[in-house]
């Protein structure tokens, strides 16, 4: 009996190992080519598109600025091993344009935000604004890239791809008009949107909205007291009721601002939290772009009604 015991042991045992070598090899290795993003926008994009037929990663989380990022030794060993690199461009990943230049010599990379004809860029020369996403019209460029990219990388499914493509294109073209019908609500003297940094150019500029910010286009540089003060004259004189933080960006600079207003006699409401270079947490609504995008239009109308 002690013996069958023992046989039997040993049976479930090897049984046991083997089954947990081949769920790690299942994890491990999808079989899918693979997709690597920077910016969760971006990987909204990829995922959506490309479905089941890839493996999608976006390097860079909830609450990451993509402007100060730097590739680790992970993240370098990802990109290394992937079929297609989909990223922003336009100098939005400043601190990884060496690691993206350096895998672009021998892997398949695409900026998706330099599709964008350059007339339709707000900035010039090697100072073009990169956030792109924020007019959606001019993100379908972007949209577009990915898409011609993932069908090189996907032949077999290019059919599939195409449908999902038609089916993003006109999520967007739905969110447009979503956005443009919620700032009607706002009277053109309320549409002032102040924030950490100029991260809504393009927004502004699409949607009517005057768009002011602590920082410029990037968050490497910090915004200073005179910053800080010159904006406070004008929210005071504008009698502007609220201004935004931003998810990615430190808090300090827009309560500071919020103090400088409140020492000239005047306050101004915190009107609540936006997403600018990055989407809220995985597994959320906020955590996919149609999501952000609606969460962003939400609080901004809502904070600066009357």
């Amino acid at each position: 009996m002690q013996r069958k015991s023992l046989i039997l042991l040993v049976v479930l045992l090897t049984l046991l190992v083997g089954c947990s070598r081949t769920e790690k090899r299942g994890s491990e290795a999808s079989g899918l080519p693979k997709v690597v993003t920077t910016i969760g926008m971006i990987g909204d994009i990829a995922q959506n598109l490309a479905g089941e037929y890839a493996d999608v990663t976006s390097l860079m989380g909830p609450g990451v600025d993509p402007h100060l990022y730097k590739a680790t030794a992970s993240d370098v060993k990802v990109l290394s091993e992937s079929d297609l690199i989909l990223y922003g461009g336009l100098h939005l990943e400043g601190k990884m344009g060496d690691v993206l230049k350096s895998l672009s010599r021998t892997k398949r990379t695409i900026a998706v935000s330099e599709a964008v004809p350059t007339r339709h860029l707000i900035g010039m020369g090697d100072s073009y604004d990169p956030h792109v996403w924020f007019d959606l019209n001019l993100w379908l460029y972007a949209v577009e890239a990915a898409y011609e990219g993932l069908v090189e990388l996907l032949p077999d499914y290019a059919v599939e791809i195409e449908a999902n493509y038609h089916t993003y294109v006109e999520q967007l073209e739905e969110l447009d008009t979503f956005i443009r019908h919620e700032v009607e609500t706002l009277d053109p003297e309320q549409r002032v949107l102040i924030t950490a940094h100029d991260a809504f150019e393009y927004f502004g500029k699409a949607y009517g909205f005057d768009v002011k910010g602590l920082q410029g286009i990037s968050t490497v540089s910090e915004a200073g007291t005179r910053n800080v003060q010159e904006l406070a004259n004008f929210i005071v004189e504008h009698k502007i009721k609220a201004i935004f933080i931003e998810t990615s960006v430190p808090q300090k600079t827009i309560h500071s601002l919020q103090q400088a207003v409140k020492a000239k006699g005047f306050d101004v409401e915190i009107g609540g939290e936006l997403f600018s270079d990055a989407m809220g947490d995985a597994g959320t609504y906020e955590g996919t772009f149609k999501g952000m995008i609606e969460h962003n239009i939400k609080t901004i109308v809502g904070a600066l009604k009357p």
